[in-house]
């Protein structure tokens, strides 16, 4: 009996999927026979068959398009982990730690891209694992639990996905600390902050936060890291702070994927190589 193995693509999807699927049929390739889906998620035994399959289907490189069973190519790797900060260590944002893996620039910068615009939620899975090694590198025992920020209801159903979740399900897969992804609630829907003044930035994010039901049922005995795709004056995690401590919730500090330039302590973030 023939086996016929498709990869759905994201070009199948109206709107950009929040998981990549594969078919597995002992059909004949075509056919409208039974199928049994296998939901690409690294917390799900299943994903170990889907990593197997990914060994022999092939897809584009989302940044350079090259024919590849990865995420990204082993090129397109290479360039974005030139990003990456060469010293892994936090700076203090007033009361804040803040945590970044790497400059807002380059390779790094379009891999963000097409995490958030062009329906690459899988790429999260990478560049979190990244954001995780490097993490504990410099905080091997920290304790903690993590909560990434949220977006509004409607702008996640929009999109299909919060990218800051997903980079957050996959750092804590490898750093074991525990994750609420209901701890923060966004109340209301903002405009994109790198429009924004400072002065702005800080009246878009006036009460857009709110605590979450889980916390507010029980407050965390651990302190808080939030955790986003970007940082870039710090007023997000300012105002998401001040929301959780108002409840007494403790907050160590927020860790990112990529800084800007105008988020950084000095200069430019030093590439690792």
């Amino acid at each position: 009996m023939e086996v016929g193995i498709q990869r759905l693509g994201v070009s199948k999807f109206s709107a950009p999927p929040s998981k990549l699927f594969f078919v597995l049929s002992p059909f004949p390739r075509g056919t409208l026979e039974e199928t049994l889906f296998i939901q690409r998620n690294d917390m799900n035994p299943a994903w170990k068959l889907n990593q197997l399959l990914g060994l022999f289907l092939e897809s584009p490189c989302p940044l350079c398009q090259r024919s590849q069973a990865q995420a990204l190519c082993v090129s397109c790797q290479r360039q974005i982990q030139r990003y990456r900060c060469s010293s892994a260590d936090a700076w203090q944002l007033g009361s804040l730690s803040v945590f970044a893996w790497g400059g807002y620039s380059g390779a790094l910068k379009r891999a963000i891209a097409a995490l958030k615009y062009e329906g690459n939620p899988h790429l999260a899975e990478i560049l979190g694992t990244w954001m995780a090694e490097s993490w504990r590198s410099v905080n091997p025992s920290t304790n903690g639990v993590v909560v990434p920020i949220p977006m509004h209801p409607s702008k996640k159903r929009q999109r299909g996905f919060n990218q800051a979740e997903l980079l957050a399900q996959h750092f804590c897969h490898i750093t074991q600390l525990p994750i609420a992804v209901n701890g923060l609630k966004r109340d209301r829907a903002t405009e994109a902050q790198f429009k924004l003044s400072s002065a702005e930035r800080e009246h878009n994010l006036a009460e857009a936060f709110s605590v979450g039901k889980p916390f507010l049922q029980k407050p965390p005995s651990r302190p808080v890291w939030l955790l986003d795709d970007i940082y870039t004056t710090g007023a997000t995690a300012s105002s998401a702070a001040q929301t959780l401590r108002q409840h007494g919730i403790r907050v160590q500090g927020i860790i990112v994927l990529a800084r800007t330039e105008a988020g950084m302590k000095s200069g430019k973030c030093e590439e690792a190589f």
